[in-house]
């Protein structure tokens, strides 16, 4: 009985590690299923947005906003984190597909700049908003980063991350930072950190360095209750802004060595969220915090 559920497992591995394995060749099957799941995902999602969402405010011409000032940036930052992140999705799924690597990152790599802009013409002809060129911009930044280490290196050495834990300040304003937990991690800039992770072992190909160990540099802000500081002085005028730079090491989980194709897209997926580490903090005024582990 035992030998059977170990045969089981082992041919359930295999075939799952088979499924996973990028295809050496062209696989006409998988990019025809990669180019309709993701044309339909993309354009179900667009659709949902506009019917359940954009359906709720005012329509209006089309028109462009300067919210460049706004929230420290943080917006811009989530913008870059998503294009990027989308792209390389992209790009994998169509390597998985035995696609060209040329094609790969003209048609995949720019998957989430090409998404988010429609995102933005929807914006646009919202009262609410309004097209952003700072959102364009930043959809355009994270794309590119993700394309032009691919045509650099050929890699990622540099990989955008996340990381989240709740704030204080949710409660005071929940309209505009999220009132459940989850729209939390969406609108409350205060308890999100975005890191550049660097990977070491890329830079400096030196056995002495594990092939996993990164250094992070993140970004962040504190005490953010509305988008500018105008506003925020009307209902919170004592409350202070401040911006963050934070300093730590990450695990770059792409390259924990392992035979199972399942687990390297596992660690793939994961390694969106920056792993928690003792971290020193800069904040904009001038004051130094060390945190034993950061989320």
């Amino acid at each position: 009985m035992f030998a059977f559920f170990t045969l089981s497992f082992v041919n359930g591995q295999t075939k799952s590690d088979l499924f996973f394995t990028p295809s050496d060749t062209l696989h006409v099957k998988r990019k025809n299923a990669v180019i309709l799941t993701e044309s339909a995902l993309g354009g179900l999602t667009l659709l949902g947005l506009n019917q359940l969402w954009y359906s709720d405010y005012e329509r209006s011409k089309f028109h462009t906003i300067n919210d460049n000032s706004e929230w420290f940036q943080m917006d811009k930052l989530g913008h870059t984190f998503t294009a990027y992140h989308l792209g390389r999705f992209g790009a994998q799924t169509l390597n998985w597909a035995g696609v060209s690597k040329k094609n790969q990152l003209i048609y995949g790599g720019s998957l989430g700049f090409m998404f988010l802009t429609g995102v933005e013409v929807l914006d646009g002809f919202s009262e609410e908003w309004g097209f952003s060129w700072g959102d364009f911009f930043a959809n355009a930044t994270g794309s590119s980063l993700y394309i032009g280490q691919e045509l650099l290196w050929d890699e990622q050495r540099v990989t955008l991350k996340y990381s989240f834990s709740k704030s204080k300040y949710a409660n005071l304003n929940p309209n505009k930072l999220g009132s459940s937990f989850t729209e939390q991690l969406l609108k409350d800039y205060n308890g999100q950190t975005y890191w550049l992770s660097i990977n070491l072992y890329s830079f400096f190909n030196s056995s002495k360095i594990p092939k996993w160990l990164n250094v992070a540099v993140g970004y962040s802000a504190d005490g953010l209750l509305y988008g500018s500081k105008e506003l925020q002085q009307n209902f919170f005028p004592d409350q202070k802004r401040q911006r963050q730079i934070l300093l730590s090491l990450d695990l770059d989980l792409t390259k924990v060595e392992t035979n199972s194709t399942f687990l390297k897209q596992f660690f793939n997926v994961v390694n969106v969220i920056k792993i928690p580490f003792p971290t020193l903090q800069f904040n904009s005024n001038g004051h130094v915090t060390g945190h034993l582990v950061y989320f």
